[in-house]
């Protein structure tokens, strides 16, 4: 049994700087939560099922955090899946109301986050990204922090193969900054020229800070229906539907093509575009708008190609023509992306689903991208795994 799966209630909070608000993960997910079955028009008592995602914390912080919204004795499942934690809970209760197990389901995520580069927890066993890094090594020389030199050497690696340049790199962060200014739940809100993102401290070149995700406080949740749910709740209007999504985890050719490209997730983002394109039944020039996995402004223009917005080695073109922003043939990352709105990593993925959710309904308010009717959603966690969804209205 299959059915029908819509998005229904979406809501997150303001996406802090670790530590500059005085708040814990049961706080943030009380008001996400509550903003999402609000949105919904519903009481967490008809949530069957939550899938609540975090990277760091302890174990069942999952069961606490829902527990702000109630205690119903229903399945709450603790996800953990790196920087795509959040859409691989979505993608969990989607499959939840899908599958026809339950008609309601909630995605949650949350982050609480220490200051600065991200760091282990575990010192006494092997981190999941050494054979990565031990990859990625043989390749480029390793450099500390580990994130910014693996994305790093990706765009370095496209620089060498394409001619790709640094400003063309560092536009993508005067985008993001420039589209976040209008976003009320954005870390930053401020605009820079593209002389200061490129005067910025270099992190690794050719990253600069300013196209760097900073790390954040904050929570996303998202309630997922079935049809027949809607249809009860009369929640048509509102409802976005589910129409492809697909997660894909590391491939052989993540390591055998000697490529930091492969090694930080384009071959994962091209299958699971792919599949998603085939089960919506549209093609990348049917999208309107677009939130990606901005992590760092490399990782943007890597993407774009993954999903098939260009050809191979094209990223720059498309940057310099100005087709990802307002006026040109998608807008990419309208919230301002990772690099501007923030990067709580249990969150992230369910914050983009929340901003393209208004951007399906007409709300997005002065982000709005005029006639937004195809969405497509990609999150990305190294270690290894990606996560496309497409959305459209359910009243198209």
């Amino acid at each position: 049994m299959s059915t029908r799966t819509f998005v229904v209630g979406v809501g997150m909070t303001k996406f802090e700087k670790p530590g500059s608000r005085d708040w814990d993960y049961p706080d943030m997910a009380r008001e996400a939560g509550t903003k999402a079955l609000q949105d919904a028009g519903i009481g967490y008592e008809l949530v069957r099922q939550a899938y609540v995602g975090y990277v760091y914390g302890e174990s069942t912080a999952g069961q606490r955090a829902v527990y702000e919204l109630g205690i119903t004795g229903i399945p709450v499942v603790n996800v953990n899946n790196n920087c795509s934690t959040g859409s691989t809970a979505l993608f969990l209760a989607a499959q939840a109301v899908r599958s026809g197990t339950v008609d309601c389901a909630l995605a949650l995520g949350f982050e609480k986050m220490q200051r600065g580069s991200l760091g282990t927890t575990f010192d006494d066993r092997e981190q999941p990204l050494m054979r990565h890094i031990a990859a990625l090594a043989e390749l480029a020389e390793f450099a500390m922090p580990a994130a910014p030199w693996m994305f790093g050497a990706a765009g370095r690696e496209h620089m060498r193969r394409y001619g790709t340049t640094p400003e063309q790199f560092a536009k993508i962060g005067v985008k993001n900054h420039r589209h976040s200014v209008h976003n009320p739940y954005a870390q930053f809100q401020v605009e820079y020229t593209l002389e200061e993102v490129l005067a910025a401290n270099m992190v690794y070149e050719p990253l600069t800070k300013l196209q760097c995700s900073p790390t954040s406080d904050g929570s996303a949740a998202v309630v997922i229906a079935s049809e027949e749910f809607v249809e009860r709740h009369d929640l048509s209007a509102q409802a976005v539907e589910i129409v492809g999504q697909s997660m894909v985890t590391d491939l052989p050719s993540t390591f055998a093509d000697n490529s930091a490209i492969s090694l930080v997730g384009a071959r994962m983002t091209e299958r699971a575009a792919r599949e998603v394109y085939e089960q919506a039944g549209f093609k990348p020039s049917d999208v309107d708008v677009i939130e990606l996995h901005d992590c760092f402004s490399t990782n943007e223009l890597l993407t774009y190609e993954a999903l098939g917005l260009c050809g191979e080695g094209e990223g720059g073109k498309l940057v310099d023509a100005g087709d990802t922003t307002y006026g040109g043939r998608w807008v990419v990352n309208p919230s301002g992306g990772l690099i501007s709105k923030g990067h709580p990593l249990g969150a992230t993925g369910l914050a983009q689903c929340s901003e393209l959710t208004w951007q399906l309904r007409g709300t997005a308010d002065r982000r709005q991208v005029a006639g937004a009717q195809v969405a497509l959603q990609h999150n990305i966690g190294l270690g290894g795994a990606v996560v496309v969804t497409a959305y459209r209205p359910a009243n198209r």
